[in-house]
């Protein structure tokens, strides 16, 4: 009898994530058990510091200024995000830029040998994985292998049961804790918050840099005795309108930075995110020492589209992946801080399973026309049925394919001292990057 043979392996990353998205069922299977089970057939590990990063909103930012700041210290970073917004290859980032297509491909190989039981069989036969766990293994297999001094990773979801948490983090950071994705996660912060803590463990710094954690993050912590760091109880921080300062208490060594600059990143929630990357910094100091002027270039240099992401021109552009109530919030207070615009277009397009009215109506009292938009996946809310939602005295102005037809629509609609904001989901954002933004219209232009 002649062996079977298998069809051979994707040759490029398109054909490679075709792949992932149809070898399993579902598009979110809760558990660790599949994933753990192919990781070790990879003998998956990482061989220099990790930091781990869960939360509701914030979590990319923390990522992104903790990436910022060891690269101004002179060590080689690893970075995973999710999702992307334009391209694949923005979800794993070494030294600071994106990975070459090409140098993911022996990851996602050796990915599909381990599931398939080829690599170290253990009896198990085939197992199956979903596309974010797939690919997730893939690019923690590229990170381990880049010679690096310190790999920062970000949850894509929970925290518990995410096919990041098969590594062991020497720090944890938690951002803020908001209500999301609660038919898988829990009704309240309190359950959200117990799924997010488990990305800690035993004997090792947890930096919670939500304010207000829920109750369920601290007895978590207590209970598998992981090294806590609070807000107000570990390390603080305080600001004017110039400049800020963050030390920590006595208990943690006193060290102070004093007579810092803001973020490069915008928005007020940004203080609360640098101040738990700090206290991250601080935690992992003796194996990662960072200088104070490192600190000060980090987060001076530090960007990340899509967050409160100001474009130059008239008129004012602003691109935010807000897409639940708590960033929503975050946005509107942001918008509101920027001062007076005649009129201010929306452009938005968000998942059908989000809490849109507490968002549309947290938002509405600062948005006067609305540009509606279907995003190019089933999970999506129609621009028809979102339009049924605006809460008065917002108009809506139109409903649209894409977001780049909903973009043109407002600059064409707007005046030069107009603002447009287009917000929502990340298939709405990397909507209007993937395209360029569109020119001005010829008013804006004669202006």
């Amino acid at each position: 009898m002649q062996p079977i043979e298998l069809p051979p392996y994707p040759t490029n990353l398109s054909e490679w994530l075709i792949h992932c998205e149809r070898i399993h069922p579902q598009t979110i299977d809760m558990g660790l058990e599949r994933v753990a089970r192919v990781a070790q057939r990879m003998a998956l590990s990482m061989p220099c510091p990790v930091i781990t990063v869960a939360g509701t909103n914030g979590k990319g930012s923390t990522c992104a200024m903790l990436d910022a700041i060891y690269s101004q210290s002179g060590f080689r970073t690893g970075v995973y995000t999710s999702p992307h917004l334009v391209h694949f290859e923005e979800r794993c980032r070494v030294e600071g830029e994106s990975v070459n297509a090409a140098d993911l491909l022996p990851g996602f190989a050796e990915v599909e040998e381990a599931r398939l039981g080829k690599t170290a069989p253990d009896g198990q036969g085939e197992i199956s994985l979903t596309y974010f766990e797939f690919t997730t293994l893939a690019i923690l297999r590229t990170l381990a292998r880049r010679s690096l001094d310190v790999v920062i990773l970000e949850i894509g979801l929970g925290g518990r049961l995410d096919a990041v948490n098969v590594i062991d983090p020497d720090v944890s950071v938690i951002t803020c804790i908001a209500l999301d994705h609660m038919a898988l996660l829990g009704p309240d912060r309190e359950s959200i918050g117990r799924e997010k803590a488990g990305i800690m463990r035993t004997g090792r710094p947890v930096i919670v840099s939500d304010p207000m954690p829920p109750q369920s993050v601290i007895d978590r912590a207590r209970e598998i005795d992981a090294d806590l760091w609070r807000i107000g109880l570990d390390f603080h921080f305080a600001g004017d309108q110039q400049q800020w300062g963050w030390a920590t208490h006595p208990n943690r060594g006193g060290r102070r930075y004093s007579g810092l600059a803001y973020p490069a990143l915008r928005g007020a929630n940004q203080l609360v995110n640098a101040a738990g990357v700090l206290g991250a910094v601080e935690a992992l100091r003796s194996r990662l020492p960072v200088t104070a002027q490192a600190v000060r270039n980090g987060l001076a240099l530090v960007e990340l589209p899509g967050r409160f992401q100001i474009v130059p021109g008239t008129p004012t552009l602003v691109l935010d992946v807000a897409h639940n109530p708590h960033s929503v919030a975050a946005l509107t207070e942001n918008l509101d801080a920027m001062g007076y615009h005649p009129t201010t277009h929306a452009v938005f397009g968000a998942m059908a399973d989000k809490d849109l009215q507490t968002m549309l109506e947290r938002i509405a009292p600062i948005i006067q026309r609305w540009h509606l938009c279907d995003l190019p996946t089933e999970r999506a809310a129609k621009a028809r049925d979102l339009a049924t939602q605006i809460p008065a005295p917002g108009v809506v102005a139109g409903t649209y394919a894409d977001p780049v037809l909903a973009l043109r629509a407002a600059v064409a609609e707007a005046d030069p001292a107009d603002r447009i904001v287009v917000f929502g989901s990340f298939f709405t954002v990397g909507g209007v990057l993937q395209d360029g933004v569109p020119r001005l219209s010829a008013k804006h232009v004669a202006s």
